[in-house]
């Protein structure tokens, strides 16, 4: 797939507000500090697309992007450590769950976890819920270019060795970097073949 076109559309907490349900979307959502929003604005190929930020936390909104005019990327706010409230964490969680659980037109999550690190008990959680409740989605390791493909690899094996204490069958997996662009057609692709089915 070839993005020809990346636009923002909308920021908002209420599930209601979002665009009609008549585009597939595709949500991307991780650890605060994964490199979320760096690895959308290389998806897309466009810097400024996603906000970027040194402070973890810095998305809080569900934001829709509209791509090639016939699918929507949605930046989710991350889980787990942010430099804010837990008042307002309780809150994204509420809101993040709803989406997730009742968006007609969600057609996959991408989970992002950081290829640096050995399996972190807030990603499995994550990955257990969205497995309860029968919601695809697609392992995204980030910032290969961080380490060797080695040791990379390494963390992906504990990782899914891991998820086998609750699933039969693991999830596809993706390793990227939004520094070299590593996995990104891949998941562009993986994209363009569930919108040809969404499209039948």
């Amino acid at each position: 797939m070839v993005i020809k076109s990346a636009e923002f559309v909308c920021s908002n907490t209420k599930v209601d507000k979002l665009p009609p349900p008549v585009l597939p979307e595709y949500a991307f959502i991780g650890r605060s500090n994964v490199g979320k929003s760096s690895l959308i604005n290389a998806l897309a190929q466009h810097k400024g697309l996603a906000k970027t930020s040194q402070t973890p936390g810095k998305t809080q909104l569900i934001n829709h992007f509209l791509i090639n005019k016939d699918w929507y990327l949605v930046d989710l706010p991350g889980y787990g450590y942010a430099k804010t409230a837990k008042s307002n964490r309780s809150e994204w969680e509420k809101f993040i769950k709803k989406y997730i659980f009742s968006r007609e037109n969600l057609q996959c999550i991408f989970v992002l976890i950081d290829s640096r690190l050995p399996p972190q008990k807030i990603d499995l959680d994550f990955c257990c819920l969205l497995g309860e409740k029968g919601i695809p989605f697609v392992l995204v390791f980030t910032k290969a270019d961080k380490q060797s493909k080695a040791k990379s690899e390494s963390n992906i094996a504990l990782f899914r060795k891991a998820l086998l204490t609750w699933f039969e069958e693991i999830p596809p997996h993706i390793l990227t970097s939004s520094e070299t662009r590593l996995g990104c057609d891949e998941v562009l692709n993986l994209i363009d073949e569930v919108n040809q089915r969404f499209a039948i």
